[in-house]
């Protein structure tokens, strides 16, 4: 029977069947919006620098800058020679070094994580408890000069017995040091290291909430990134995957997911000189991690590599070309953040981001202004790809790989509203027509 006729088509279910099925969904929807609320839309830094609690300083951000830009131009003083050490093209060579200057000079680090785990180890509670005091006060005034980095914060110990009230406690000083000169900065990461339980991001959650009732906090105003270090992390005993419990445990706060490399390979029994970021293994937990992340808003970063650039040029060069090849290969699989452990592997951190943004902004802006104008061309582009194509762009524009002229220019006029548009689910990632768009 048909039940109605609106102008000229004809239905055949009742009003209410809709109505009911969306009423019956109602839960599910409500689920997924809370689960998967999608990417916050955030700046993600490009790489995270861990620096020993101790060895912080009030210079350390320009002491690596300079470190690295004397690496630079001891060892690939101009683009020609960067070039040849890397297998740059002739037209990636000049815009590459240039950029990579520029950015050791202007903002050498985009995340600092001062370390008071592994690369601090066990003090006398005096000396960590003065030493997380002088990060405080050393990261507020840096905010307050304009001198920190985008993002800083500190990784603590970790939840297991042996070290927990030592980790709390230098959290504790860590987060009260900044409330007492200013209040929390707005590029505030913690890290919560060697997580193998959910009940460890619970109890992480659990000491926040007591921190933020403590001095005035509105709830959940502070997140936390997860390392994952160990097999129990990616696998639990009944089969499930551990880092999915552990963003759902984190109760929105997790920020993202890190990879520790070392650790990670050793808990599976692989032998030191095969520890690397591109082992089966490494990407085996990776894989998962990124699934279990997506969607969620937790970002996922790689691990990083322990071979240092240092030496005769020989060497300096073989270490650069090994870490530029896993951070180009971790940007293919997207992992847009991994950790560097030495001024002279940001050269190459920096080569390898922008030479992957460089190489291609050209024909992802021609893709997006052809969708956006519903021109079409070569490859049928839909939301999805849209989506992607507008992240890659604004990701080279946040790390300095791309200048918004130039994007504007190669993508026909399309804006910074306009790519931020596309890229966030649920918000106009249609087609838009020239809407928004600047004159020609």
């Amino acid at each position: 029977m048909v039940q109605g006729r609106q102008g000229n088509v004809t239905t055949s279910l009742a009003g209410t069947v809709s109505e009911d099925i969306s009423a019956s969904l109602a839960p599910v929807d409500a689920e997924l919006a809370r689960r998967y609320p999608g990417d916050p839309g955030t700046r993600q830094p490009v790489h995270t620098v861990y620096v020993p609690g101790d060895a912080f300083a009030a210079d350390t951000i320009r002491s690596w800058g300079d470190q690295a830009l004397a690496a630079l131009d001891e060892h690939a003083p101009d683009a020609a020679s960067l070039a040849a050490v890397l297998g740059l093209s002739d037209d990636l060579a000049e815009p590459v070094h240039d950029r990579v200057r520029a950015k050791l000079e202007r903002e050498p680090i985009e995340d600092l994580r001062v370390d008071f785990e592994d690369g601090y180890g066990p003090r006398p509670d005096a000396e960590e408890d003065e030493t997380a005091a002088r990060a405080a006060r050393l990261i507020a005034e840096a905010y307050q000069k304009g001198t920190a980095a985008p993002y800083m914060g500190i990784r603590m110990k970790c939840m297991e017995a042996a070290v927990r009230a030592r980790g709390i406690r230098t959290l504790d000083i860590f987060l009260t040091g900044l409330m007492e000169v200013g209040g929390l900065p707005e590029g505030l990461l913690l890290t919560l290291p060697k997580v193998t339980y959910a009940e460890q991001v619970t109890a992480m959650v659990r000491l926040l909430e007591e921190f933020e009732k403590a001095r005035g906090l509105p709830p959940g105003r502070i997140g936390f990134e997860i390392q994952i270090e160990t097999s129990q992390s990616i696998l639990a005993s009944d089969g499930t995957a551990t880092v999915a419990r552990m963003i759902q445990a984190a109760e929105g706060r997790a920020t993202g997911l890190h990879y520790g490399t070392f650790d990670y390979s050793a808990s599976l029994g692989v032998s030191a000189a095969y520890q690397a970021s591109d082992h089966p293994a490494a990407d085996h937990a990776k894989a998962i991690m990124q699934v279990a992340a997506a969607g969620t808003g937790v970002r996922v970063s790689d691990g990083s590599t322990n071979v240092l650039p240092v030496g005769p040029t020989e060497q300096v060069h073989a270490a650069w070309r090994l870490h530029y090849g896993l951070t180009r290969r971790a940007l293919a699989r997207a992992y847009y953040q991994g950790w560097d452990m030495h001024p002279r592997h940001i050269p190459t951190r920096y080569a390898a981001v922008f030479a992957f943004y460089r190489e291609g902004y050209e024909q992802a802006a021609a893709r997006l202004s052809r969708y956006a104008d519903r021109t079409g061309g070569d490859v049928m582009d839909e939301p999805a790809t849209a989506k992607a194509l507008s992240g890659y762009l604004l990701r080279g524009l946040d790390c300095g790989a791309l200048d918004v002229a130039e994007v504007t220019r190669a993508t026909n006029g399309l804006t910074r509203t306009d790519l931020d548009g596309f890229a966030r689910p649920g918000q106009a990632l249609a087609p838009s027509g020239t809407a928004g768009r600047k004159p020609a």
